[in-house]
């Protein structure tokens, strides 16, 4: 099996004569007879107007003729399996022969610019267009046909499916024949389709979905598309985007041509153009519904007339499939971690022996790494180098399509280890932290470990101790260590006074790092993750729902949380115990000061003979943040004096983070001069 399908079917074939439109040619060729016999009819009092007009009709049929293209009747019934449009469309409305006339009339002003010119001196307003009155001279010449004919552009299929329309406000004979918009090309085979009905192109990506294949819904749903049966198939996924791709996938897979449309509100005109288009090419539609809470609830698609299966796509939860079409039902679950790994390793077989560490870094949809695929080797091509797992880290982070609220900070990490200062065993943890990541593969998937929990691909972590000790830095390590962003949830400007609107601000910040694949940062996390309390009133019990899920929704998560805080004994004891690390940044000691001192003076900077590291680390007992400010300060200092940074501009820029700090300055080291000296 294929496992990347291109959408839609091809164009018409080239050459001289294209059997799809000599069709046309021959049915057009030989409505221009008949005109021309009915203009037998007429007296020609214009100057030669309708001789003009009839030699040129019966010059068209007699092209028509000539080449072979016209002079056998039409068949009563369409084959089995038709392949010309014209076919596709009278099998599956049932159009009569007459009813097939009508439509090769309305369409004959798209056809010649001479048709549409003999038209227009018969329109009695002057239209290049059809009217009632000549079909009835055409083709239902009797009085007991008039009856025929206005019951068939009343209540007929080829008006009940918008293929002929009328239009004009005068008497119902002078009414134009005009076809649906972009109908006339589609009929030719072109790849012609309505301004109003924008479409998804590209691939269809199958890769990694067979065991979702060989469920049984889409075991019945396959069937149901190979044989062309008047249904509904609905696929439901995690987000609207994910369906539609299953939904086109499920078509590939089926062997089936799909049309995928934008997401648009399909009101009954648009309806019908989607199912008359669909239906003239062999194919069938995909089309996302609308959520029931959004725009366009109330004009959810129906396709109670289409002829043929329909596939319908929802996010879970947020649509219902409506109508009296026989519904069946596909899920699209998550794909198990063998399928993502067999996914990548068909995808990019450039990388196969990294599929397992893909698999479990990158969760993303087949039509994803397809994608991801293509930049990867357009970046090796262009570099002159195999493509590497950091390059799919860079593709997968760049089309994650990131959309930012307004409670959401983005970061983009590029600090490593080498820049954090803590002590060993807190080190080992976040390494830790990154290898549960990393090896996720091998110990769920191949040996096992919580087979079948939600969130158990998730890592949830809690850094706690006092500001300026390196819990954010810490963060922002993790994040550039994983090669994802850092997404920073601004507490205030999440929670929110209205009733539920806190549930839903959490939610689009959870959904948005699963989708970007980021590391979720709490900070200040004890204003959130509060302990519950008794409930003495509604905004108790409110609180306490907020509470709770926020527990849920951390447990199920599937990527990196981190819950920071000052104030450790604040946090609900509930989600102490479902955390995976818990890692406690104490304030530095010595030889964490005096590593963190020569950690923010770069090697670059010019440091004086007399400046002292350790000693600065010792008479000062602060946090690595104050440090990073004073060592900023004093290089700022050094660079206004034209000198290199002396011992005098480290030990002034600490006394200002104290008095920053509204703490006691410990005092000058010996050989220095006092505070009031140095900014003399």
């Amino acid at each position: 099996m294929s496992e990347v399908v291109e959408l839609g079917a091809g164009g018409p074939t080239t050459g001289r004569h294209d059997p799809v439109a000599d069709r046309i040619e021959a049915e057009v060729g030989g409505v221009a007879l008949r005109l021309a016999d009915v203009l037998d009819l007429l007296p020609d009092d214009g100057p030669g107007q309708l001789a003009d007009a009839r030699a040129f009709l019966r010059s068209l049929g007699a092209d028509a003729q000539g080449e072979g293209r016209f002079g056998g009747p039409r068949p009563d019934t369409a084959p089995t399996a038709p392949t010309h449009p014209v076919d596709r469309l009278t099998s599956a409305l049932g159009l009569s022969p007459a009813e097939v006339d009508l439509l090769m009339l309305a369409g004959m002003p798209e056809h010649h610019e001479g048709l549409s010119g003999v038209l227009r001196v018969l329109h009695p307003r002057g239209e290049p267009r059809p009217t009632v009155g000549l079909a009835a001279q055409l083709f239902f010449p009797s009085h007991s046909d008039r009856r025929r004919l206005r019951e068939t552009l009343a209540t007929g299929p080829l008006a009940a499916s918008g293929a002929v329309a009328l239009e004009g406000d005068g008497p119902w004979p002078e009414r134009s024949l005009v076809p649906a918009e972009a109908l006339w090309a589609a009929l030719h085979g072109l790849d012609s389709w309505p301004s109003s009905l924008p479409r998804r192109r590209g691939p269809v990506a199958t890769a990694g979905l067979d065991a979702w294949f060989d469920s049984v819904p889409a075991v019945l749903a396959a069937s149901a598309l190979r044989r062309s049966q008047p249904c509904s198939i609905f696929v439901t996924a995690d987000n609207e985007e994910i369906a539609m791709q299953r939904g086109a996938a499920l078509a590939a897979h089926a062997g089936v041509g799909a049309v995928l449309f934008e997401p648009v509100v399909l009101t009954g005109a648009l309806e019908l153009l989607v199912s008359l288009h669909s239906t003239v090419r062999g194919s069938v539609p995909v089309v996302t519904l609308p959520a029931d809470d959004g725009p366009g609830a109330g004009a959810t698609p129906r396709f109670d007339a289409h002829h043929g299966p329909v596939v319908l796509c929802a996010r879970t939860g947020s649509a219902g499939a409506r109508g009296a079409r026989p519904l069946i039902a596909v899920p699209a679950d998550r794909m198990t971690p063998a399928s993502r790994r067999g996914m990548w390793g068909s995808t990019l077989p450039e990388l196969a022996d990294s599929a397992p560490y893909l698999a479990a870094r990158h969760v993303v949809e087949p039509s994803s790494a397809a994608e991801t695929a293509a930049d990867v080797r357009q970046v090796g091509f262009l570099g002159g180098r195999a493509p590497s797992v950091d390059d799919v880290a860079v593709s997968v982070r760049a089309r994650a399509g990131l959309s930012v609220s307004g409670g959401v900070k983005l970061l983009k990490p590029s600090v490593g280890w080498d820049d954090v200062v803590l002590p060993a065993d807190r080190m080992a943890q976040l390494r830790e932290a990154v290898n549960r990541l990393v090896h996720q593969s091998r110990v769920l998937d191949d040996w096992g470990f919580l087979r079948g929990r939600a969130g158990g691909r998730g890592v949830r972590m809690l850094f706690s101790g006092p500001p300026g000790t390196g819990k954010t830095l810490s963060a922002e390590v993790l994040a550039h260590e994983l090669g994802v962003d850092l997404l920073m949830v601004d507490i205030s400007r999440v929670v929110s006074k209205w009733i539920g609107e806190t549930e839903k601000n959490l939610s689009e910040v959870f959904d948005t790092a699963e989708r970007a694949e980021a590391v979720l940062l709490f900070d200040e996390a004890d204003a959130l993750f509060g302990r519950r309390t008794d409930v003495s009133d509604a905004h108790d019990r409110y609180a306490n729902l907020e509470t709770a899920y926020l527990l849920a929704r951390l447990e199920r998560f599937e990527g990196l949380a981190i819950l920071s805080t000052n104030l450790r004994q604040n946090i609900d004891p509930a989600f102490i115990r479902r955390l995976e690390f818990v890692v406690d940044f104490d304030e530095p000691g010595l030889a964490e000061r005096t590593a963190l001192w020569r950690c923010h003076l770069p090697s670059g900077a010019p440091l004086a003979p007399d400046v002292d590291l350790p000693e600065l680390a010792t008479l000062y007992p602060i946090v690595g943040a104050l440090i990073r400010n004073a060592a900023v300060a004093a290089g700022f200092l050094a660079a206004a004096a034209a000198t290199p940074i002396t011992r005098t501009h480290l030990v002034g820029a600490v006394r200002r983070e104290y008095e920053k700090s509204s703490r006691a300055f410990p005092g000058v080291p010996a050989g220095i001069s006092s505070p009031r000296e140095q900014e003399a």
